[in-house]
């Protein structure tokens, strides 16, 4: 169990960094258009989050405030990844 639990915790913590390599790279978009690589990479780092997170965005609608929108599935998806990446680890 404890090595199942500790691979499962590895996969998160992968999961964790391409959810933070998506957030860098939307921000990156908003900034600039950047070079090709950059494009296919955040396509990339969608195509792995997005299942994920789309079920939640159902639930949970982004907040608009003014003219910006708040993604509030991205953030719950990545602290509930974060407590249940710290529970794997410690079994």
């Amino acid at each position: 169990m404890n090595l199942i639990a500790t691979l499962a915790g590895w996969v998160l913590t992968l999961f964790i960094l391409v959810l933070i390599a998506r957030m860098v790279l939307d921000w990156t978009r908003l900034v600039t258009t950047g070079p090709g690589w950059l494009g296919q990479a955040r396509r990339i780092s969608h195509r792995i989050t997005e299942p994920v997170i789309a079920p939640v965005r159902r639930v949970l609608r982004p907040v608009r405030t003014g003219g910006v929108a708040i993604d509030l599935a991205f953030t719950v998806v990545f602290f509930a990844a974060v407590i249940v990446r710290s529970i794997l680890f410690a079994l």
